[in-house]
């Protein structure tokens, strides 16, 4: 079979099992669960379309936009990659107020993550399973629950320093998991945080969430696959992890860094 779509965010969420992935073609979805172990093509057809006005484009920047919204839409603000930037609860507008207030004035959660290394992170509570997923965690634990994202930021900045905020992908998809005691690392990172950050602390909220990819084979490993220098694979899909699908031969393909490309996916 084969499909035509806008390559964007494959939307994923954990059953009893394993992750399930879907991916959205122009008038239907596929799931790519039922893919594994089966040879797939990914063309890229030389087209880019904004992920935001959807107008087609000779290239595009970070996040699928295209120049003019990377610079003026709300959803690529500032904030959006830099939470503690935020500044919607002093009423101050960065590009439109109305899209910062209900972006940014919700509950957030900060939160410490194992996908190869302990990491911080920053998410709207309502979504923090998802943030999970797309990041490959193996495991993770919410530190604390903010009124707004600006405090989630300050959070996450005060912990840099003790440990890193982005996701170690190389060893994330090769599987190379340390075992780490979430809980424990809560507590001690407890120890480190402002008498006023404190009082965002989850106390009593232990529960590790973790995570089942669906994935046959783990590269040892690993090359990536970039559509604007090659435009076409062929490879028996071995696995999903975050927003990477794992192909035969330690190739790795990055959905989400290649949102707006427009492809032809098929599968025999």
């Amino acid at each position: 079979m084969r499909f035509e779509l806008n390559l964007s965010k494959m939307p994923a969420w954990q059953d009893d099992e394993k992750v399930q992935y879907i991916l959205k073609a122009d008038d239907d979805f596929i799931r790519l669960n039922q893919l594994i172990g089966r040879q797939i093509t990914i063309e890229f057809l030389n087209e880019k379309h904004c992920s935001n006005c959807g107008n087609k484009f000779a290239d595009l920047f970070r996040m699928g936009f295209c120049k003019n919204c990377f610079f003026t839409a709300p959803q690529a603000g500032e904030s959006i990659i830099r939470p503690e930037l935020s500044q919607a609860h002093l009423g101050i507008e960065d590009r439109d107020l109305d899209f910062e207030k209900s972006y940014q004035l919700q509950e957030h959660i900060v939160y410490l993550a194992n996908g190869g290394d302990l990491k911080v992170g920053v998410t709207r509570a309502k979504q923090m399973q998802n943030r999970w997923i797309d990041q490959g965690a193996s495991e993770a634990i919410v530190l604390a629950r903010t009124e707004n994202r600006f405090q989630a930021g300050e959070m996450e900045v005060a912990l840099k320093g003790l440990m890193g905020d982005k996701t170690p992908w190389r060893k994330m998809l090769k599987n190379e998991i340390p075992t780490i005691d979430l809980v424990k690392e809560k507590l001690k990172v407890k120890e480190s945080l402002s008498a006023e950050m404190q009082q965002f602390f989850a106390a009593g909220e232990d529960e590790v969430y973790q995570f089942n990819y669906p994935v046959e084979e783990w590269p040892t490993k690993i090359s990536t696959l970039n559509l604007d220098k090659e435009p076409k694979a062929e490879a028996v899909l071995k696995g999903i992890r975050g927003q990477y699908l794992i192909l035969q031969g330690g190739l790795v393909f990055n959905i989400r860094a290649h949102t707006g490309f427009r492809v032809s996916f098929a599968f025999a």
